[in-house]
């Protein structure tokens, strides 16, 4: 068999490359695992109410009752059907959401560097990594330029590890290889693959670095310990009426049958399917409005966002840079020194302007990625291109990056195959003066002329030269002799719908703060533009200067932060956290993952963020837009409104439910409602408190509206009272349905044709009627809890196609189930007279009428509150 050749220039062909995928597999850590049908069987069992209906099904069957049994059979598993549905649904989502966030890694192959998907890179890959990288799979570092690694995630160890070359004499080591999932702080270097998927050093321990993060979140904590107290009163009253009725019949078994139903009537199940389905469903949404996310439990903070922390550039600007301004020293004879400027109108660049785009554009990447040093090389093209003033055969020799410390980034070339080297600099016009240790005239002229170019809203950096000689490269760039050249202006034009955005957000009571590293004028004419509302200006050095109390009390104030570095913003989130506010923060480097992690909602930036700053945050924005937050931020408003729609019609409907149960008990009446007929009932709760709230579109007023308050309980006193109220309507409506039948409402027949008449109904049409009434009353409490505010009418406006689907499928198997034989007979239906039917569906319309009064009434209230002198 003879062995694949590998080009060790070229790196992998594409064919070596999928035959080697296919002999090792992809490059998963660990994949995610997808539950069996066997073990979803198993967790459904334990869920109370599958539980119970397969209990009641089987003592059904041991009493010889095979009608009863086999029919509640077929609802155990029409409810399994629709279960496996819904969890396959909700499952399909998060799945979908662990492709869509997965990295990808950029390799060599055949000569040509590729950005493919990080689990098809494969051993012998030459892989690409940079500063913001997140390492594909383990390798040999082949070449490294400045390179720094964050291996902590393996050692615990916290400070980067630098990292060198593999060379023929060196025996593999820690500082020759790198390991997959750790991430790059700094510089860039190429490896080969030596290993990927469990064969990697993370793999065999086991960590799993892409999966989806599904914590509990404290909304689903707080619904658990509210079905912790519900079941344990149910509990109580299911033992009550099994002692009650056994003692009272002497009939046991019939007894736990009617506990069976009194506790499916009773608990409330359905929360946990809501729970499940709505924020995988709304993460699916938010997908749509351009936002990736990464924790589904951010879903449940973005509705409560009180402050969104954002990026400038690229966030609420194109990040598409120009060249718009040049200013340079002159001296004349005539007049003495003086400043030239140049704007991008003119047809020409003068030869007074070459040299600092010259060394501008050699202080950025030969192959510019950032759009700033892109704009450079771009005037140097258009401008340069028949001068000496590019060096395409330069070779760049040492990089002295951009810190904390120095605003500023540094390039040293060599120009031939002399000791001589010329260096570059370019940075914020602050930090060049001091490293050009400008006379205090000098600083008073060109801070002058800064403030005029930022007062533009144009971005302005200062451009510096130097040369050096030999090899012994001082440790920071102070310890170059710099000569200042100028400024350079650049403008970045905002994204058009970025006015819209920011007045969206002012209307939610949501504030915003626009942080930058640019200079302090240039911010605050971009703010303006974008429709920020007037306020204070934080520096980076006075932010340095403040103590934490004194940085709060400060923030409540502050609309631009300027000349921020990424450490910073940490300070930054948790003095706003620290004032009681819900932060989001963007980000997009290495550096400002601390905050992002920090952050109640972390937003990183797709396009142009590194893996680190998208491995720290909950969001992702695809397109790295300020708009895209805005839009989910109305998802996040939206899916946490139709939740809690949901949960109060869930909680309504159990009132009725659980009535039908228990009341006949406790008169000693013939039971209403058995095990059966909850199953049934089940069959329209659950696709109407998943399906038809998820799909409801969001209500009008929703970005009207102050933030959500995280501390307020999810059924505050107020919301249990109106959920009680509603159902008790229903519950009052049934017991009018039964009153009348049992009283008076019979029906005779005259000439053919069915008439109202006064004698009672038997049991089994005076079940069909109670289950027509509590249908109709079912429609109405999913009617009156998608209102808009209490405007029940004005909800009726607004379309939610599912909802009105699952009503009348509702309402259509209920009349298939009293009026054909096959159904009726098991579920102890008889067709009452058409007079009855009517009667029956009146009283469930006159539940309509009161949930809806109902609504309107504490839709009143709560906004007659909210306008109180003391809530303002």
């Amino acid at each position: 068999m003879t062995a694949n050749h590998i080009n060790t220039l070229d790196g992998l062909t594409t064919a070596q490359a999928a035959q080697k995928l296919l002999q090792d597999g992809p490059n998963d850590i660990e994949q995610a695992k997808v539950r069996p049908i066997w073990r979803r069987l198993i967790d459904m069992l334990r869920q109370p109410m599958f539980a119970l209906l397969v209990t009641a099904a089987l003592l059904y069957i041991v009493l010889g009752d095979l009608t009863e049994g086999l029919t509640l059979s077929v609802f155990v598993l029409a409810v399994l059907v629709l279960t496996f549905y819904q969890e396959g649904k909700s499952e399909k989502s998060i799945q979908a959401l662990r492709q869509l966030t997965q990295a990808n890694a950029q390799v060599v192959r055949s000569g040509q560097t590729l950005e493919i998907p990080a689990r098809e890179v494969v051993i012998g890959d030459w892989l690409l990594i940079s500063e913001g990288d997140r390492v594909a799979a383990d390798g040999q570092l082949l070449s490294a330029n400045n390179l720094q690694i964050d291996e902590s995630m393996l050692t615990g160890e916290s400070v980067p590890v630098s990292k060198q070359a593999h060379t023929s004499d060196t025996p593999a080591n820690s500082e020759n290889t790198v390991q997959a999932g750790t991430f790059i702080v700094r510089g860039q270097g190429v490896a080969r693959v030596t290993a990927t998927g469990q064969r990697s050093q993370v793999g065999q321990i086991g960590q799993s670095l892409n999966q989806l993060m599904v914590d509990t979140t404290p909304l689903q904590q707080q619904t658990a310990r509210l079905i912790k107290v519900l079941a344990s009163i149910v509990l109580v009253l299911c033992l009550v009426m099994v002692l009650t009725l056994g003692w009272r019949t002497g009939q046991w078994i019939p007894a736990i049958l009617s506990g069976i139903a009194l506790a499916m009537a009773t608990l409330p199940e359905e929360y946990a399917v809501v729970l499940t389905i709505f924020p995988a469903m709304g993460a699916h949404r938010l997908t749509q409005a351009g936002v990736l996310t990464r924790r589904i439990q951010a879903i449940e903070t973005l509705g409560a966002i009180s402050v969104l922390c954002t990026d400038k550039t690229g966030t609420l600007t194109q990040n598409r840079m120009t060249v718009t301004a040049l200013a340079v020293k002159t001296q004349n004879a005539a007049t003495g020194a003086s400043l030239l400027t140049w704007h991008a109108g003119a047809p020409t660049l003068s030869e007074e302007f070459h040299t600092l785009v010259e060394h501008a554009i050699l202080a950025s990447a030969p192959e510019p990625f950032d759009p700033m040093e892109a704009a450079f090389h771009a005037l140097g093209q258009k401008h340069l291109a028949a001068t000496d003033h590019l060096h395409a055969d330069w070779e760049l020799v040492q990089t002295y990056a951009l810190s904390p410390q120095l605003k500023a980034m540094s390039h040293v070339w060599q120009m031939n195959d002399g000791p001589d080297r010329t260096v570059s600099a370019k940075g914020a016009p602050e930090a060049m003066m001091a490293l050009c240790h400008l006379q205090d005239a000098e600083r008073k002229t060109w801070s002058a002329q800064v403030e005029r170019m930022a007062a533009q809203g144009l971005r302005v950096l200062a451009v510096a030269q130097s040369r050096f000689a030999g090899n012994d490269w001082p440790e920071s760039a102070h310890g170059f002799h710099f000569e200042w050249l100028g400024l350079i202006g650049l403008t970045d034009p905002l994204r058009p719908e970025i006015h819209q955005a920011v007045a969206e957000c002012q209307s939610a009571g949501i504030r915003v703060i626009m942080i930058t590293g640019d200079y302090p004028a240039t911010a605050q004419e971009i703010a303006r533009q974008a429709g920020l509302p007037e306020g204070e200006t934080l520096s980076g050095d006075t932010l340095d200067s403040l103590s934490d109390p004194q940085l709060q009390a400060q923030l409540a104030q502050v609309t631009v932060c300027a000349r921020i570095s990424p450490h910073q913003k940490l300070r930054i989130v948790q003095a706003l956290q620290a004032a009681g506010e819900v932060v989001a923060m963007t980000g997009d480097g290495v550096n400002d993952a601390p905050a992002l992690q920090a952050a109640h909602v972390g937003v990183a930036m797709g396009a142009r963020g590194t893996d680190v700053a998208r491995e720290a945050a909950d969001l992702v924005l695809v397109d790295d837009n300020f708009a895209s937050i805005v839009r989910g931020i109305r998802v996040g408003r939206r899916i946490f409104g139709n939740l809690q729609k949901s949960m109060h019609y869930i909680f309504a409907i159990h009132i009725p439910i659980a009535g039908i149960a228990l009341v006949p008990m406790l008169m000693g009446w013939p039971p209403m409602m058995l095990p059966l007929h909850v199953a049934l009932m089940e069959m329209v709760i659950d696709p109407a408190c998943s399906i038809a709230f998820e799909n409801e579109p969001a209500d009008a007023q929703v970005m009207q509206r102050p933030p959500r308050d995280t501390t307020a309980p999810l059924f505050g006193a107020s919301a249990i009272a109106l959920a009680m109220a509603q159902g008790l309507c229903v519950l009052a409506s049934v017991a009018l349905t039964y009153f009348l039948a049992q009283k008076g409402l019979g029906a005779w027949v005259s000439d053919g044709v069915a008439q109202l008449g006064w004698s009672p109904l038997d049991p089994a049409q005076t079940r069909a009627m109670v289950f027509v009434t509590l249908v109709v009353g079912n429609a109405a409490l999913i009617l009156s809890n998608r209102a808009q505010g209490g405007a029940f009418w004005a909800s009726l406006r607004v379309p939610n196609p599912t909802a009105y689907a699952v009503i009348g499928l509702a309402l259509g198997f209920l009349m298939v189930a009293i009026y054909w034989p096959w159904l009726a007979g098991p579920l102890q239906f008889k067709a009452p007279p058409m007079p009855a039917l009517w009667v029956a569906i009146g009283s469930g319309l006159l539940s309509l009428a009161n949930v809806s009064l109902l609504q309107w009434a504490f839709a009143t209230k709560h906004e007659t509150d909210l306008q109180r002198p003391d809530r303002q």
